[in-house]
């Protein structure tokens, strides 16, 4: 399903794996973050069947679905959708996200639409996310969600036990679903934060829980050493190589980019036990394009950079193939004539990554075998147990993000006071 590889300098460093791994394993055991038991967990799964169960009028004329939500509410789910929406099993419903308030956009994205085939889903785990907050008041103005029972159905809410969001929902008769605290948003699309969207869209949300499951098996049982090797590598050379390249060879992976991004900078980048400021910094980047710009920075600029190559295996997909047409004044591209894309895309890859393994630049490979709900399960726990994995070698939390509540506070004081003048 997944196939690993890793070219950079390692010392034989079994005591240091298994300590890590320990650090790892008393995490999982001490409840620190819920997502290590989401693939075993069935609640995701059930709260979404009775979901759809008492729905079924309102989505077999489902058109859109519309993510109110920012972040880990968003990201992890439009992940997946963009790497699965060319699959059989994805339904025409179009997927929109009003993610923050941008004028233009949210606009853009409303005046598509027809109500009576509109579901929005607010996604906040606090409850009290402000840009879902204030995108959720303007949709229920807008479309006068609250005006009755038939039009109130237009609107889920999914959101932490006993949330703010939760609580409003339950006086207003508004369906809600609920996750554990102990989620965070930017580990939670395998929770129903994830799970119920994707299985109104079609997809077989047991496969993707599968994937990730067997993953995490597979690493708890001792059989993933690439990953502790790599966390190892990342942490103790992390002053050498601050920058992190996910170069992806698809535009499928674009938004896991995103997620990717979001996922290993709030996690990692913080201050550590010593008072350290330390972390991480992600680059997500898609090939072949970004070889006609970062490629260069990388290359010849300040070695700094360690590199993962995430791609798909080009047997995957056969057609279309580059036409054996010999044109003059351009035969120096025949060379490639009678490949499928999806041939000269991984040689591309595999062409680049050689490249910077003669300028001694680290770099690893993740090939994907297959690109399916498994395949894509199993891909999203390996992050999340790299980013524990390098979380517990930092002696941080990798669990919150109080940079991101410094600037929630300040928005807060400044426009109440301003307010107050």
């Amino acid at each position: 399903m997944l196939t690993f590889s890793q070219n950079f300098a390692t010392k034989d460093n079994k005591a240091q794996k298994d300590a890590l791994f320990s650090q790892i394993l008393k995490e999982k055991q001490n409840k620190a973050s819920g997502y290590y038991e989401l693939p075993f967990q069935k609640r995701a799964l059930q709260d979404s069947k009775e979901y759809l169960n008492a729905h079924k009028e309102l989505l077999k004329n489902l058109k859109d679905l519309v993510i109110i939500g920012v972040g880990g509410s968003s990201l992890g789910l439009r992940a997946v959708d963009s790497l699965l929406s060319h699959t059989k099993n994805r339904k025409n419903i179009a997927l929109h996200f009003l993610e923050h308030t941008d004028s233009i956009a949210t606009n853009a994205t409303l005046k598509k639409l027809k109500f009576k085939n509109t579901l929005f889903v607010a996604i906040s785990k606090s409850g009290t996310t402000i840009e879902t907050s204030s995108l959720m008041k303007y949709v229920l103005e807008r479309f006068k969600i609250l005006e009755n029972k038939e039009s109130k159905k237009h609107l889920l809410v999914i959101t932490d036990e006993n949330s703010p969001l939760q609580q409003w929902a339950h006086k207003e008769h508004i369906a809600a679903v609920c996750i554990d605290k102990n989620v965070g948003g930017r580990f939670s699309v395998l929770s129903a934060i994830g799970i119920l969207p994707l299985k109104i869209l079609g997809y077989d949300t047991k496969a993707l829980l599968k994937g990730a499951r067997e993953f995490a098996e597979s690493f708890f049982a001792r059989k993933e050493e690439h990953l502790l090797q790599k966390a190892l590598f990342l942490a103790q050379n992390y002053k050498r190589y601050p920058i992190n390249v996910l170069f992806s060879y698809a535009s499928v992976f674009k938004d896991f980019n995103a997620w990717y991004v979001q996922l290993w900078g709030e996690s990692l980048g913080k201050i550590a036990q010593n008072g350290d400021s330390i972390g991480l910094t992600p680059v997500g980047l898609v090939g072949s394009i970004d070889q006609h710009s970062f490629l260069q920075l990388i290359v010849q600029g300040v070695k700094d950079k360690s590199v993962t190559f995430l791609a798909l295996s080009p047997k995957l997909f056969t057609k279309p193939t580059i036409p054996n047409l010999k044109l003059e004044f351009l035969e120096s591209t025949n060379f490639v004539n009678t490949m499928s894309f999806a041939q000269l895309l991984y040689k591309q890859q595999q062409a680049t990554m050689q490249t910077l393994q003669a300028q001694n630049i680290p770099t690893d490979f993740i090939k994907l075998d297959s690109l399916s709900e498994s395949s894509v399960g199993a891909l999203i726990m390996y992050y999340e147990l790299l980013t524990s994995a390098v979380g517990c070698l930092f002696e941080i939390n990798t669990y919150d993000q109080p940079g991101v509540e410094f600037g929630k506070k300040r928005l807060f004081e400044d426009i109440t006071k301003k307010a107050k003048a």
